[in-house]
């Protein structure tokens, strides 16, 4: 039976070992459960995160876990359908957990990517790398969020261009601009930071949008942001 798929829950264990003699990589993706704005789904950062290992396995080799849909951080714990983490010991553990299984298999590099970016979900996955490349195993871990992409073509953001766009470039059919208020009606404040506390504002046109409007979205630039992003994750999975 000929392995098509890199993610590991549709594999059988010898199709596993099959792509992993090839290369000895496993992706962890990350994301939350939160708000992103009427014009996206809440499952947005771990949708990008899953994609784009799928995408990085296929370029490089190796498998890909199931996301983990549990995160930390981030201003919008208490949006509508958000479900956050209050602590990051839970997350931590489970990670830990399967790292050891992973390395218990005889995997050699596991890369935790997560497309959720708050600071402290960044903080969150460096503590599991560093602690976890700190003991004598053979198996090396690495760990990212989306908002350490060096020098991608679109900055990162919250349910703005650059995650609008992204998701574009993986599954067009979850993203719906034309969900959110007319432009011509409702216009962004033109002097406003779209980064700052305004966007808040439950009035505001692009409430819980934390970046540049997406409502013109130059769909042609969502190929190269996400290729751009593919070649970085498996970047990640090549021993330094």
């Amino acid at each position: 039976m000929s392995v098509t798929t890199a993610a590991a829950d549709r594999l059988s264990p010898q199709q596993i070992a099959e792509r992993l003699a090839a290369a000895s990589v496993v992706y962890i993706p990350l994301g939350s459960l939160e708000f992103h704005g009427p014009h996206l789904p809440i499952g947005l950062d771990a949708l990008t995160a899953h994609g784009l290992c799928l995408q990085a396995a296929e370029v490089g080799g190796g498998i890909v876990l199931p996301v983990v849909h549990h995160a930390v951080g981030g201003e919008h714990s208490r949006y509508p359908w958000t479900i956050m983490s209050a602590s990051p010991s839970a997350i931590e553990t489970l990670l830990t957990e399967t790292l050891a299984r992973l390395s218990d298999f005889g995997v050699r590099r596991a890369v935790l990517l997560s497309g959720h970016f708050a600071d402290e979900q960044r903080d969150l996955i460096t503590r599991v790398a560093e602690r976890w490349n700190a003991t004598d195993a053979a198996l090396r871990a690495v760990a990212r969020t989306l908002g350490q992409a060096p020098q991608p073509p679109v900055a990162p953001d919250h349910a703005g261009r650059f995650e609008s766009l992204l998701l574009h470039s993986l599954a067009p059919e979850l993203v719906h601009v034309d969900a959110l208020p007319d432009p011509g009606a409702f216009p962004a404040p033109a002097d406003e930071d779209p980064f700052g506390q305004d966007r808040h504002r439950a009035d505001h046109p692009l409430h819980g949008v934390f970046g540049p409007d997406p409502r013109a979205l130059d769909v042609d630039a969502a190929a190269g942001l996400r290729d751009h992003l593919v070649s970085w994750i498996a970047s990640l999975a090549v021993a330094d």
